[in-house]
């Protein structure tokens, strides 16, 4: 089965879980997903349901602490690059039939690593392997290479009425 490039983008909410979805229906079909998650370095939900309920699902966070209200420190870069050299070799070890790169495009929009590094890695990719990316501001580039992409607008939000993040629902 030929496998494609699907880019889940734009200020709204849901690119995480609709990357979390389609890796529980290929687990449900028998498929192997390897879902590498930059930035995020927090014990987050989905980490520990993946953990303890799809053996078919193995997550790895590339992240440190949440740096999104400050800049990145060279940690974070480092972290960055060290998770994108090893998604290279799992896309190009074949074992995984799904690689969902989560959070990908805010790696590139805060510069811890640029989109050719990624389009370079995902190009690589097996034929019938799918790739999936997620986050806010998509490169142009990026979309360019993608067979897929989907943007999440934003109409309304809680947020913005002071609503924090709620455990099961945001993290």
């Amino acid at each position: 089965m030929q496998g494609y490039i699907q880019v889940y983008t734009g200020n709204g909410k849901g690119k995480t879980t609709a990357a979390l979805g389609l890796t529980l229906r290929a687990v449900g079909a028998g498929k192997k997903v390897f879902f590498a998650q930059f930035v995020k370095g927090q014990r987050y939900s989905e980490v520990k349901a993946i953990e303890q309920y799809l053996p078919g699902v193995r997550i790895k966070q590339y992240g440190l602490d949440c740096f999104i209200q400050k800049n990145p420190t060279q940690a974070d870069i480092d972290a960055a690059q060290q998770g994108l050299c090893e998604v290279k070799e799992i896309i190009l070890s074949g074992k995984y039939d799904i690689v969902v790169l989560d959070e990908a495009n805010i790696a590139i929009f805060y510069g811890l690593f640029s989109v050719q590094e990624l389009i370079d890695v995902i190009t690589q990719k097996p034929t019938e392997a799918e790739i999936i990316i997620t986050g806010r501001y998509a490169a142009p580039e990026l979309i360019e290479v993608a067979d897929l992409v989907t943007e999440m607008k934003e109409i309304k939000h809680y947020y913005n009425e002071g609503v924090e993040a709620r455990t099961g629902i945001e993290h």
